[in-house]
């Protein structure tokens, strides 16, 4: 008589901000430091930058760049430059001065506060799994000091696309080489993260650190966390229910 043989959980997902750490306040830092660079070095153009007309410039640089809707280091490049031809910059200095601006915007926007408990299981779960990050943000993993936890990186500027669409997942798995029943993704947020993976049929960790409740049968997870300790035990428990399934 053959033996079934095991299902075991080979690659980890993780969404990156707010799961791993507080994007809004990473953001916030990031921008103080992105305005406080152009004061000094191009006010007229930070007058742009900071005035009611910032709207209409991100809404032309999307409608002039479709296919970079998903990249987000491109947008805000380009909305800088535009800022900086607004102010009377030359479009060759206006780009050199945009991509220092963006430099400076981005050494903040990798400067994060790691949830408690974070590098942790960052630790204990790479000894175990093959680990990936997935996110729609712009952060570089490597940049914020966890590089050496995964084996790589899916951003949506990657793809083309962002969670939920089943194209972020898909490619992950294609990358790792596992099939969906293979790995599970973790996230904080219900419809990018939790139905996006089901819909990939991934499993789905969904860290509720803001206690909130949700009835959407799609969006249902795998599994639920409050803390993010608490991810090596129930992402053992899911091993052990599929194989009692």
């Amino acid at each position: 008589m053959l033996m079934k043989k095991a299902t075991q959980i080979e690659l980890v997902t993780f969404d990156l901000d707010n799961t791993l750490w507080d994007v809004s306040q990473t953001i916030v830092r990031a921008e103080q430091m992105l305005r406080r660079w152009m004061q000094e070095n191009t006010a007229e153009a930070l007058a742009v930058y900071a005035s009611d007309a910032i709207g209409d410039i991100r809404e032309r640089v999307l409608e002039q760049h479709p296919d970079k809707r998903h990249d987000l280091s491109f947008l805000r490049t380009q909305i800088l430059y535009e800022c900086m031809v607004r102010s009377g910059l030359a479009q060759n200095d206006a780009a050199s001065a945009a991509s220092r601006a963006f430099d400076v915007f981005f050494v903040g926007r990798n400067e994060v506060v790691f949830y408690d408990g974070a590098i942790e299981v960052l630790a204990n779960l790479s000894q175990r799994y093959r680990l990936f990050a997935l996110t729609n943000g712009n952060a570089n993993i490597d940049r914020v000091g966890i590089g050496n936890y995964f084996e790589g990186a899916v951003s949506s500027a990657d793809v083309g696309a962002s969670k939920p669409d089943p194209k972020m997942f898909h490619t992950v798995l294609s990358r790792a080489g596992v099939g969906a029943n293979q790995a599970v993704h973790i996230g904080d947020h219900l419809s990018d993260d939790i139905l996006g993976a089901n819909n990939a049929g991934m499993l789905s960790l969904w860290y509720n650190h803001n206690g909130e409740f949700t009835n959407d049968s799609d969006s249902v997870p795998s599994g639920e966390v409050h803390r993010l300790s608490q991810l090596p035990a129930i992402i053992a428990d899911l091993m052990t229910s599929l194989n009692q399934g």
